[in-house]
């Protein structure tokens, strides 16, 4: 039996409407509706492995921020999306932490490690 997954590329500003079409052994075996090579490949991407780079906040003790911008250096699947959102929640960093610092390694065993996105200086001007 057919089984048919639909997505909306974002590989370009087109967004196509893409239809993912797999058997009975999960195996794709057509993709119809991207406009380009680009399309192809996210949806089968999408369909096998779907991927996320999670971007975030996390607490601050020590200053008037309450909050650090955060994110990850490389997209996680997308499956452990909430269980790094859980870890987070747990973190708390301190003063100084530069743009593209490592705030936490290797998230929920992803390979991906979490990085400031935002500068948090020792000099606090609120």
């Amino acid at each position: 039996m057919m089984r048919k997954s639909h997505f909306i590329c974002i590989g370009c500003p087109m967004g196509c409407d893409i239809t993912v079409s797999v058997d009975e052994n999960d195996q794709i075996t057509q993709v119809d509706g991207h406009n380009c090579k680009q399309g192809k490949a996210y949806a089968q991407s999408e369909y096998k492995n779907p991927v996320r780079v999670l971007t975030t906040t996390v607490a601050v003790d020590g200053s008037s921020h309450r909050f650090l911008p955060v994110r990850t250096n490389k997209p996680i699947p997308k499956d452990r999306l909430m269980q790094a959102m859980a870890v987070l929640t747990t973190v708390r960093v301190d003063r100084p932490f530069e743009i593209g610092q490592v705030v936490l390694k290797n998230i929920v065993k992803s390979g991906a490690d979490v990085i400031a996105t935002d500068v948090l200086s020792n000099i606090d001007f609120d």
